[in-house]
């Protein structure tokens, strides 16, 4: 079976859904169809399914990575929303691409995935999954944080910052190379670590290898967060500990295009900013 998700905030996913459904009833193919949004019903279908196929932008497919990756299942996304960079497909040739992975005509891009765990007094409150990146930063107040990095428990620096991203090389393209970190392929399984509005502190980013596990305490006199990939926000307290490390699992991704796609959609990419910018 095949799963289908569509996102709520733009309705045209929905009766896109319908018609993926349909289309694939037609070859005799059973598909599920629901939202990203509705984790019960999605996570209570998902040791059924095959495939996924993600309706909507590149938020839509880290939703549906958090909620795949235990299961197993691989995602195949449409574009329907601003960027779609993670997805294999356009509305103009869905039909094309999902054909050939039917007939067996795809690879598995797998990517890296990320754990972490918010520590306090030495107790796990919360852990986060994410596909992007982990990043602890400042609250609601324009105040900097201290925030200590450990990485395989020796002491490596301390920052005095915004904020302080642990990012895959999925996110390397996201809020990480907005805060100038440098851009990884997705065969490469490091981490990379980017503190943003650095102060008088170490302002360049840091290339570490899979299995380092990175700890980063933090020192504050006001609020802080902790985020996964851009969502729900944790508040953090004076002191607290986040630990970083490689997922158990990775999250894994149907192309049918050649592998050389990161790099010619990367500069499609930032051609199209550089024209909105002119």
């Amino acid at each position: 079976m095949i799963g289908i998700l569509h996102q709520p905030r733009i309705p045209e996913t929905a009766s896109m859904a319908r018609e993926i459904q349909a289309w694939l009833a037609a070859q005799g193919i059973a598909a599920w169809a629901g939202s990203t949004w509705d984790e019960e019903a999605v996570n209570g279908n998902m040791g059924q399914f095959n495939l996924l196929i993600v309706l909507g932008g590149d938020g839509s497919t880290l939703r549906a990575a958090r909620l795949s990756v235990p299961h197993g299942v691989p995602i195949f996304g449409i574009n329907m929303g601003r960027v779609g960079f993670l997805s294999e497909a356009q509305l103009d040739n869905w039909q094309e691409k999902l054909g050939k992975v039917l007939r067996g005509e795809y690879w598995l891009e797998r990517r890296l995935m990320l754990y972490a765990a918010l520590e306090r007094n030495g107790r796990i409150l919360n852990t986060l999954t994410a596909l992007n990146d982990i990043v602890v930063g400042r609250g609601r107040q324009a105040r900097v944080l201290r925030l200590t990095l450990y990485v395989d428990g020796d002491h490596v620096t301390r920052y005095t910052a915004d904020a302080l991203i642990v990012a895959t090389p999925t996110g390397s393209t996201a809020y990480s190379m907005a805060a100038g970190g440098p851009l990884l392929p997705p065969q490469l399984q490091n981490f990379v670590v980017v503190p943003v509005a650095a102060h008088l502190s170490l302002d360049r980013a840091l290339v570490l290898h899979e299995e380092a596990e990175i700890a980063i305490e933090v020192q504050m006199d006001h609020e802080a967060s902790l985020m996964a990939d851009g969502q729900d926000g944790i508040s953090m307290e004076d002191g607290d500990k986040v630990i970083v490390r490689k997922h158990d699992h990775y999250c894994s991704f149907v192309r049918v295009e050649s592998s050389g796609y990161f790099y010619r959609r990367l500069m499609r990419r930032l051609g199209h900013a550089r024209q909105q910018i002119d």
